[in-house]
């Protein structure tokens, strides 16, 4: 019997249909242009969806978890993935990760907000790398924004990259069995073991530069591409696998794909090896600015069973936020894994959205 966490096609409380979609050409040198998505009400109460990854893109399901007859719902592809371009899943991924950071981004939402004629404040919902995206944006800009909802929180902190990506890898040479420092690798051997096997056993004191170097190389020839390709996928289905508290590990849809996989891996590796844009790779840039969220209203629903993003970074975070004096919090933590397609996840985010204040 395959046990399955995921939501099912009853569940879904709502199915907007698509209203609108565009290109938008950014301020770039590097020539990004954005995609867009616009479902639910034209005169409805804005609302921004912010995809994961970074890199992970848009698909129309995402709209699903708000009301249309409520709801103006925005999904956009942030730059190098999905429908944008140029696209990290190109041979060349070097245009697509030019002008590529958390500040392009940021940018990037307000000029999609005054191309779509909004003019007031915003909710914005994100999930994993979209609730730091999310956050990054409410700090620079929150006096634009009216509700934030984060799922999966990601703080982007070394301990939080550490926890998921490097592990024992250090020493699984010697002794797979290693469980001395904490990490996923614990609850997915199997998965882990395909994850490390990609870099010699010399480079694994630091998977994410590991991989990076890879990532960076021109391949010289038809094997040296394959193994770049290899890699990608490695990268994406280890995320892939551990994302649902139960799940069919034989089919991790598409991050397998080798399209996605190149764009999903490269764009996550990127903003990895530069802090995220927010500081260095030891950066805590949200928890040190957590005051000037302090009037925001926040809703986090974190499954309590995540092992992509754990607990602990959702914890620190209410901590931060309610040492700063923010009084609207509210903080669930669902029997669930990562993925905002688990079915407590799904219901949880349904639930705070069809119950928000009407925005004036």
């Amino acid at each position: 019997m395959v046990y399955n966490s995921k939501v099912s096609e009853a569940d879904w409380v709502y199915r907007p249909a698509l209203r609108a979609s565009g290109i938008l050409d950014l301020d770039s040198p590097a020539g990004h242009r954005m995609y867009w998505e616009e479902y639910g009400r034209e005169d409805g109460d804005p609302v921004l969806f912010i995809h994961g990854g970074p890199g992970g893109g848009t698909a129309r399901v995402m709209a699903n978890f708000f009301d249309p007859e409520r709801y103006r719902i925005i999904l956009f592809d942030q730059r190098g993935c999905g429908k944008s371009t140029p696209s990290a899943m190109d041979d060349d991924a070097r245009p697509a990760l030019a002008d590529n950071t958390t500040g392009h981004l940021i940018d990037d939402i307000n000029l999609l907000r005054r191309a779509r004629g909004i003019t007031g404040k915003m909710h914005i919902l994100g999930g994993s790398w979209g609730s730091t995206l999310a956050l990054a944006y409410a700090l620079k800009h929150p006096g634009l924004v009216e509700h934030l909802i984060l799922r999966g929180i990601f703080l982007c902190r070394r301990q939080d990259l550490d926890f998921f990506y490097q592990g024992n890898a250090a020493t699984y040479a010697a002794n797979a069995a290693d469980t001395t420092l904490p990490g996923t690798y614990m609850f997915y051997p199997e998965a882990w073991k395909d994850f490390v096997a990609v870099i010699p056993p010399e480079e694994r004191h630091d998977m994410v530069a590991a991989y990076a170097r890879i990532f960076a190389s021109d391949p010289a020839n038809e094997n040296e591409r394959d193994h770049q390709i290899e890699a990608a996928r490695a990268w994406s289905v280890w995320e892939g696998i551990t994302s649902n508290l139960a799940q069919d590990v034989s089919d991790v849809g598409k991050f397998s794909d080798p399209g996605f996989a190149k764009a999903f891996a490269r764009i996550e590796n990127h903003y990895f090896m530069n802090g995220v844009f927010l500081g260095d790779r030891d950066q805590n840039y949200i928890l040190e600015n957590a005051e000037t969220l302090k009037d925001i209203p926040v809703s986090i629903v974190h499954g309590r069973y995540d092992l992509v993003c754990p607990l602990f970074g959702a914890d620190a975070l209410v901590a931060a936020l309610g040492g700063a004096g923010n009084k609207k919090i509210d903080y669930r933590k669902p029997p669930a894994g990562h993925s905002m397609f688990e079915r407590e996840n799904y219901l949880a985010l349904v639930d705070i959205m069809d119950h928000l204040p009407e925005m004036k």
